[in-house]
C-alpha cells in the first residue's frame, strides 16, 4: 500500500506533463477494455481537457505525488451543500494496482470530512473502474445511460457518507 502520497494544487503550469499521464491512463484503459490503442475524453490528449476542468475556477484540481514524484492527478467539484462530485481521477499506468488510487481516494475522503455523499461517473466499458469505484472506494451505481453502447455508455455512481 502507498503511504507517502501528498497533493499539490494544480497549475497551468504542469498541464504538459499531467497530459502525457493522463493520455497513458485513458489509453491503457481503452486498450485493455476497448481494444483500442489509445481513447479518453474529449481533449484527455492534447491538455484541452485539463485546461478546461484542470483550472476551471470551480473546480478543485490536485496534482497527485508519491513519494515526490508526480503520478497522477484528480479533479473535484466541492459544494456548498457538501453533495461533492469526483470529476475525475487519473493514475500513470505504472502505479495502478497497488493500492494507491484506494489511498487516494481515502485521502480525499479525509480532506472533505463533512461531505455528505460523492457522486462520479464512469464509462460502461471500464471494469477495472467499477472494481475501484465500488468494491474499493463504496460507491453505488445509481444510474446507467446507454446500457447497450459500450462506448457511449455511463456508470453514474453515488457514495452516501457517514458522519
Amino acid at each position: 500500500m502507498a503511504e507517502n502520497i501528498t497533493f499539490e494544487k494544480m497549475e497551468s503550469k504542469d498541464i504538459e506533463e499531467l497530459t502525457q499521464i493522463a493520455k497513458r491512463a485513458f489509453d491503457e484503459d481503452s486498450r485493455i477494455h476497448l481494444n483500442k490503442p489509445e481513447g479518453g475524453p474529449e481533449g484527455y490528449d492534447d491538455g484541452s481537457f485539463l485546461r478546461k476542468w484542470g483550472l476551471h475556477p470551480e473546480s478543485t484540481a490536485l496534482k497527485i505525488y508519491k513519494d515526490k514524484e508526480l503520478i497522477g492527478g484528480i479533479i473535484l467539484w466541492i459544494h456548498a451543500n457538501k453533495h461533492n462530485f469526483l470529476g475525475t481521477i487519473f493514475l500513470d499506468p505504472t502505479e495502478e494496482n497497488r493500492g494507491v488510487g484506494t489511498k487516494v481516494w481515502k485521502l480525499v475522503e479525509e480532506m472533505y470530512p463533512d461531505t455528505l455523499s460523492w457522486s462520479t461517473e464512469t464509462p460502461i466499458f471500464s471494469r477495472r473502474n467499477h472494481n475501484f469505484y465500488i468494491n474499493k472506494c463504496g460507491f453505488h451505481c445509481v444510474r446507467i445511460d446507454k446500457p447497450k453502447d459500450l462506448e457511449e455508455g455511463l456508470f453514474h455512481l453515488r457514495k452516501e457518507m457517514k458522519l
